[in-house]
């Protein structure tokens, strides 16, 4: 079995494993970068159209800034995460989004930037800014996008890193059991890189480093609905699950309240920024319902839009609902959204005339691996940055805009402490045992039905509105369904297809289990009587 040794071992390549990387690289350390897509620019970064949250620089200004993060979070953020969020951010967009990437961010005829207000802010809907923190970065309605391909760009171009594609990760390695010394079963549980499986030689090999870093992404593919990417299968949890990491608050998944409906089509998010240009959500009666839900109407956090759309679909036994924004300048809907347009234009929907059908769906998860303040985990080596993450910043629900700014925050602080760890120790690595291949065929089949259940489970059951009676069901469901997976994964042949499988009814057990142990409605957790 091959072998590749490195100084880091970075498993994804969105804004925080990219942004990781490139720091490390830039510091003179080797990193290898893997990626599960064939194209490393098909991660969820590219997915964010909205744009970025840019913290103020002025010290009241940024204390608002963090008060609206802790608003939207109900109380359950971790408030020392949020003001080292809020006073690194700025510079860090400065240095490294706009001067060293050259982010194009939009700008006015001046040239200054130009900012709009998210949603789940407390001032949104007043006409006029009176908070800096009101501000977000954007780039039209492709903010993700455009970071994304000047990642990959950048990436490809740095000598000290690795870039390997159609690479899945299968493993973590625990130097308790998966090296050859026996020894090593008595020491403390570390993380000294992982086993990959390579799509195209279906081969599996070791990548060994002293330190490890999870930038997987989230777990909307667990959802029958979802505007994540189709490798969003909650691989990191799952792998941070089974070496022993600490996970937290996975049962505040966050649903996006619009994206596109069409039978034909990939569920596609509809930005909010559509909703704050002045589009309005009308359910099939022709009425604007918003009101009767939140005074903020469609610019309340995403939890209360979501589950008001939610909401007029059982009254009316609708599909879906509208959004609407064709009142608005055709030439200004063109220019503003292009993106959006051109995507609705390709199912037969013009936006400049006509309402869009939307429906909410699985988006972002506020919880994940336990991190501190430099993105380490509970177990030594390994470290976790991105959606995958869970750094208290997001509490209970998302604040708009803030999943980039994560990203680049805490990849940068992941590489800062790899950096200086590296700096003070060369570590000798272990000889990892090689991977034992079964060969047992796995019928397609059985992995397409098993996706069907755990998507209906998880939207039926463990969705927007969920009671004790429901998560019993999902549980009882899920639990069944994991052991028989767990059997047929050690007995089989593998795949990409069955180590995303095997992920994810093990990280939707966790779910599961989380928002069952927790009774209290709270942001995006939302339960009711069991009776009702």
């Amino acid at each position: 079995m091959k072998t590749i040794k490195t100084d880091c071992l970075i498993i994804g390549c969105g804004v925080a494993g990219s942004v990781c990387a490139l720091e490390l690289a830039n510091a003179g350390f080797d990193v290898v970068l893997i990626t599960s897509a064939e194209d490393p620019r098909e991660t969820a970064t590219r997915y964010a159209q909205g744009g970025i949250a840019y913290p103020p620089r002025e010290t009241e200004a940024r204390e608002q800034f963090v008060t609206d993060i802790l608003e939207v979070g109900a109380g359950w953020c971790y408030e020392p995460a949020v003001h080292f969020f809020a006073e690194t951010g700025a510079e860090l967009i400065e240095k490294f989004l706009i001067e060293y990437l050259q982010i194009p961010f939009d700008r006015e005829a001046g040239g200054k930037l130009d900012f709009s207000i998210e949603a789940g802010h407390p001032e949104v809907g007043h006409p006029e800014l009176e908070h800096p923190s009101d501000h977000i970065l954007h780039v039209e309605d492709q903010t993700g996008l455009s970071i994304q391909e000047k990642l990959v760009e950048t990436l490809l171009k740095n000598p000290n890193i690795n870039l390997l594609t159609s690479m899945t990760a299968i493993e973590l390695l625990n130097l308790c059991y998966h090296t050859r010394d026996f020894n090593n079963l008595y020491k403390n549980p570390q993380c000294v890189g992982a086993y990959v499986y390579d799509h195209k030689s279906q081969e599996a090999f070791a990548i060994v480093a002293p330190y490890t870093v999870l930038a997987t992404g989230g777990l909307g593919q667990l959802y029958q609905h979802t505007t994540n990417p189709e490798r969003s299968r909650g691989d990191g949890i799952a792998m941070a699950f089974r070496i022993g990491a600490k996970i937290i608050n996975l049962e505040y998944i966050q649903f996006h309240p619009t994206t596109f409906y069409h039978k034909a089509a990939k569920r596609f998010l509809i930005t909010r920024e559509l909703r704050r240009g002045g589009a309005k959500l009308i359910n099939s009666k022709g009425e604007e319902f918003m009101s009767r839900y939140d005074n903020r109407k469609e610019l309340a956090p995403h939890d209360v839009v979501s589950r008001a759309i939610h909401q007029e679909m059982l009254t009316l036994g609708d599909p879906y609902v509208l959004l609407d924004v064709s009142h608005k300048p055709s030439q200004w809907i063109r220019t503003r959204f292009p993106y959006t347009h051109a995507q609705c234009l390709n199912y037969g929907i013009d936006i400049t005339k006509e309402p869009i059908p939307v429906v909410p769906a699985a988006h972002y998860s506020c919880g994940g691996v336990w991190v501190d303040l430099k993105g380490e985990t509970s177990i030594p080596g390994l470290l976790s940055v991105g959606e995958v993450a869970c750094t208290g910043v997001h509490g209970a629900n998302r604040a708009a805009a803030t999943s980039l700014l994560e990203g680049l925050v805490w990849g940068d602080s992941a590489a800062k402490a790899i950096g200086a760890y590296l700096k003070k120790e060369k570590l000798s690595m272990p000889v990892i045992k090689e991977w034992e291949h079964e060969y047992e065929k796995v019928d397609p089949a059985l992995i397409y039905q098993d996706w069907i259940v755990i998507k209906q489970t998880m939207w039926n059951y463990v969705g927007l509105v969920r009671s004790t009676h429901r998560l019993e069901r999902a549980e009882e469901v899920l639990s069944e369904l994991g052991a028989e997976i767990e059997s047929f994964y050690k007995h089989s042949i593998i795949s990409d297809e069955l180590i995303g499988l095997r992920n994810a009814i093990q990280t939707a057990n966790l779910v599961v289990r989380a928002a069952k142990e927790n009774r209290q409605s709270r942001g995006c957790h939302f339960i009711i009587e069991s009776n009702l």
